[in-house]
């Protein structure tokens, strides 16, 4: 297995996760919920050969343990999936998942507040998250708007600044045609610094599949 950092691990497992992401898309037809989504990305994710190599193992609602005074161990809190480095299970890259975009009656709602409040938050106030250089934000944008999602989420995050502790503004990552991505770095209460990852990916099948054809041209034409 390749040794690797946090942020290369991350780097690395994007590149697995979008060329899955069709095949997750394919299973769940409509708009299943977010732990549905998550639990089939996981299922594909750890049956990949490509994922074995770089990583030893991903785990749906994984739990890092803390250690009491006493010796006793605790849990230091659910993350929705993380990407575990080696057999030592506290060395990890942690990823919290969430949908935007959802239609309820045919009114849609861009739940770009509950994705900076109950998800990049998380990063901030959760023990599992204290010693964490980088963090993964992963967003199903479940009717494949993305330019609307990404707006919807930056105003989010600007909204909120204060409480995200956050350093400068958003900062694009390198264009990966059919999806988009950024990164934000945030000061925690313990003065340490981590950068948040972000991924908006379609959930439509159709566009699903365009996303990752683009990503191959893209490559190609580089």
């Amino acid at each position: 297995m390749a040794i690797l950092t946090n942020g290369g691990i991350a780097s690395s497992l994007l590149s697995c996760i979008l060329r899955l992401w069709p095949a997750c898309a394919a299973l769940l037809p409509g708009q299943p919920d977010e732990d549905t989504i998550t639990i089939n990305l996981v299922a594909l994710l750890s049956n990949d050969a490509v994922v074995r190599r770089i990583c030893y193992f991903v785990i749906y609602q994984h739990e890092p343990f803390g250690i009491h005074p006493g010796g006793a161990k605790f849990s230091k809190g659910k993350i929705d999936f993380a990407v575990v480095l080696d057999q030592e299970r506290e060395r990890y890259v942690a990823y919290e998942c969430k949908r935007l975009n959802v239609t309820h009656g045919g009114a849609r709602s861009s739940l770009a507040t509950r994705y900076v409040k109950d998800g990049m938050m998380r990063f901030l106030t959760e023990q599992y998250a204290e010693g964490l250089p980088v963090g993964c934000m992963l967003a199903y944008v479940m009717d494949g708007d993305l330019p609307f999602s990404l707006t919807q989420v930056m105003a989010a995050i600007n909204a909120h600044k204060t409480a995200l502790a956050l350093i400068n503004g958003a900062t694009q990552g390198q264009a990966i045609a059919g999806i988009e991505r950024f990164s934000t770095l945030h000061k925690r209460a313990n003065q340490t610094i981590i950068e948040l990852r972000h991924v908006l990916l379609p959930f439509s099948i159709a566009l699903a599949q365009a996303s990752i054809s683009g990503q191959v041209r893209t490559r190609h034409a580089t």
